[in-house]
């Protein structure tokens, strides 16, 4: 009778199923934490004021918000994203939710690059050279900090990156961008963080932005003390 039972209810693949199940589970919950964590970070809706925070955190709470974009896709490879951190980069004194909100608007523009330039490639030529995107953080002196944010999707014409930080000028379909994104961007770094947001681009080969802030907002930025470009510059090649 016990046997039957057993039988019936397929105890044997109950208890073989079950440890994958709850552990299933465990990664899910897991998941599920990482993700809730990484809302509160990006969002740092208690920030009403400047402070003192760590910066990889944000880029990397971003990221994770952004991670199932860069996630392999069928007709693509994954999106390889490469962190060069400086080890020795201190807690900048900012507005965190915004200062996310920046990296947030450029990540996902690069990552939209990307997808349109893989587009055009084929299986094979994906596969050689798949899409990248690096960020390196440096401190440049005592004063001032660059995140810098680079892509392989094929850059710019001279033509879009003199009009990039204008309000509502956007090179993407009519619902997919509001041409807003860089222009806000643009006013958090210069104007709220008193720092700079540069564009350089090399056509064929990718664009890279740089965002430089001072460590502390009780002195301007030393700008003569860093060579950066004046203002959007195309390279050729």
């Amino acid at each position: 009778m016990i046997q039957q039972e057993v039988e019936a209810v397929e105890l044997n693949f109950i208890l073989e199923d079950l440890p994958k199940m709850l552990e299933s589970m465990q990664v899910g919950a897991e998941r599920i934490r990482e993700i809730v964590l990484s809302l509160r970070s990006f969002a740092r809706q208690d920030d009403s004021k400047m402070k003192a925070i760590n910066l990889h955190e944000g880029i990397d709470s971003t990221l994770m918000i952004l991670q199932n974009r860069c996630k392999r896709k069928q007709d693509h490879p994954a999106i390889n994203v490469v962190r060069e951190y400086s080890s020795s980069l201190p807690l900048i004194e900012c507005y965190g939710g915004e200062m996310n909100q920046v990296f947030m608007n450029i990540l996902a523009n690069a990552i939209d690059a990307i997808e349109e330039n893989n587009q055009r490639k084929n299986i094979e030529e994906l596969q050689v050279n798949p899409g990248q995107i690096l960020i390196k953080t440096d401190i440049i002196n005592d004063h001032n900090v660059t995140i810098k944010i680079s892509d392989n999707a094929g850059g710019m014409a001279e033509e879009i990156l003199t009009h990039l930080f204008e309000p509502f000028f956007t090179t993407k379909p009519v619902g997919k961008g509001t041409g807003i994104g860089l222009s806000i961007s643009k006013n958090i770094v210069v104007e709220k963080h008193k720092g700079s947001l540069q564009c350089i681009s090399t056509p064929g080969k990718g664009t890279e932005f740089i965002i430089e802030i001072p460590i502390t907002q009780e002195m301007p930025m030393q700008k003569n003390l860093y060579k950066k470009p004046v203002h959007i510059v195309n390279q050729g090649n």
